[in-house]
């Protein structure tokens, strides 16, 4: 591989698992990807979804930061406007006190919820719009340069943790180039706007004491199997999943497969665009030719695959041809 390979973790919980189940999983995973040399693990904040356990995800980074060593671990990301900058900057600087050279923080500007969960997280409708200065407010915090009079954190203040801003359109790409910031571009299920986001991030960056040059992670998704048939039919099942989901309707099997080509299915055909679907040499060479494609500095994968077992078998397969095991 000719970029570094990261992995983003939705701490999944599957069918007949508890959250508990997924949380020790998450552990295991990233013992694992340690192991076999994966640069960094990033969970997502998300809400009010029962099949997500990342809620909480700095407490999620600093547990498995205690049962691993080496491997970089961060938010992919963190909801800003769902929160205080002074408090998301003493929880990572905390993280990164206790785990120094190891904790990244994304930021994203979405809810990560639907209306009535924001509503519940007690967040202004409006927050988002303040976003821009929302960054530059926590990064203070965390330089130990900050722009309010008076308030530092602690802990926090002087750790520099890392800032990447998160994100599916030219907003992001605009702002992480005004900052100097690495961009992460969702392409895993936003991929729309990837070529034009990333060219304007290039073409607009500005160094800065955290970046000297741009530095761009895609997302893509991954499903790595011994043969070709078990990879599509993996990738069927996670497109049957992925349609549940969007539709809320317990389709069976067949329904679900004849709806794949409704405008339903149609749009998730369309958000896993950029999904390496087959054995590993044939991930890999996909993987290869997207981060070409997306003009990417390195790529975070997430595996579709429908079960834990082939969600690792991937994850390790995938390791095993970039060679990343023997790196």
């Amino acid at each position: 591989m000719d970029v570094p390979l990261s992995i983003l973790d939705l701490a999944h919980v599957g069918r007949g698992e508890t959250e508990s189940d997924s949380l020790q999983a998450s552990v295991d995973l990233a013992q694992r990807a340690e192991r076999w040399g994966y640069r960094r693990i990033w969970y997502a904040e998300h809400h009010n979804m029962p099949r997500i356990a990342s809620s909480a995800t700095s407490v999620l980074i600093g547990h498995v930061a205690a049962h691993t060593r080496s491997i970089r671990l961060g938010a992919g990301g963190v909801m800003l406007p769902n929160h205080a900058p002074l408090t998301i900057a003493e929880q990572f600087g905390t993280l990164e006190t206790l785990f120094p050279g190891r904790i990244d923080l994304g930021l994203g500007r979405a809810p990560g919820s639907d209306q009535q969960t924001t509503r519940a997280l007690r967040r202004d409708a409006t927050a988002a719009d303040s976003f821009p200065q929302d960054v530059q407010e926590l990064q203070g915090y965390l330089t130990g340069e900050s722009l309010v009079s008076g308030v530092e954190a602690t802990p926090g203040k002087g750790t520099d943790v890392p800032l990447y801003i998160l994100g599916s359109s030219l907003f992001g790409a605009k702002l992480a180039a005004a900052l100097g910031l690495p961009y992460s571009f969702a392409s895993h299920f936003a991929p729309n706007a990837l070529e034009d986001a990333v060219a304007i991030y290039r073409r607009q960056f500005t160094p800065s004491k955290q970046l000297q040059e741009p530095h761009v992670i895609a997302g893509a998704n991954i499903i790595a199997a011994d043969t070709v048939e078990q990879a599509q039919e993996q990738f069927q099942a996670a497109k049957r999943s992925r349609l549940r989901q969007l539709t809320r309707q317990s389709l069976t099997r067949e329904e679900a497969d004849r709806a794949l080509e409704s405008p339903a299915g149609q749009q998730v055909q369309q958000m896993l665009t950029y999904s390496a679907v087959g054995t590993p040499e044939e991930t890999k060479d996909y993987l290869d030719g997207f981060a070409k494609h997306a003009q990417a500095d390195e790529l975070m994968v997430t595996s579709m695959a429908p079960d834990r077992d082939a969600w690792l078998r991937s994850v390790e397969l995938l390791a095993d041809v970039s060679g990343l095991t023997s790196a």
